[in-house]
């Protein structure tokens, strides 16, 4: 494997640094071998309620139109909150998703983790399968380069609905 790449900036943590990505924009890396099961990064940012996530959902959307980033970085805590990881502070918004990921989301004690699913060798980028459902990924485009990758970023549970749909019709415009 190649050296790790360049850093954009200093690294939020221990495990990781942040760097261009040949999936899309900048990613996180491993600055080191990561171990399976290691709490690798915390996404971090603004708990808010449901409503304001709506509303910037909306805004997210007229950037998209307007030709603007249309990243969403925003988490779901629970029935009530939601977690806008939009900071610069927070690297770990940069992860990528893969259909075939080497980490996992995991919620505990009202603290979203970034955990190693398996062992992930120093200069790999780190992934997780973003989760979304099928309406939500269907204006997301993945490219991940994963094997089996679905073409979509749709979360693990959803994919298999996928086949439904024609190739040709399985990407929506952003509304």
């Amino acid at each position: 494997m190649s050296a790790p790449p360049r850093p954009l900036r200093a690294p939020a943590a221990r495990w990781v640094l942040a760097a261009r990505s040949a999936i899309h924009g900048r990613g996180v890396y491993a600055r080191e071998t990561i171990p399976d099961g290691t709490r690798v990064i915390e996404y971090t940012g603004e708990r808010i309620t449901k409503t304001e996530a709506h509303r910037r959902e909306e805004q997210r959307l007229a950037r998209a139109r307007a030709g603007g980033d249309a990243s969403v970085y925003v988490f779901t805590l629970n029935a009530r909150h939601d977690l806008d990881g939009r900071t610069r502070r927070n690297v770990a918004r940069l992860i990528n998703h893969s259909c075939h990921p080497n980490c996992r989301v995991e919620v505990i004690r009202g603290r979203i983790w970034i955990i190693a699913r398996r062992e992930i060798p120093a200069g790999a980028e780190l992934t997780f399968d973003y989760g979304f459902s099928l309406a939500a990924g269907r204006r997301h485009p993945c490219r991940c380069g994963a094997r089996r990758c679905a073409g979509l970023i749709v979360g693990a549970a959803q994919r298999w609905r996928l086949r439904r749909i024609p190739r040709a019709q399985r990407l929506l415009p952003v509304a």
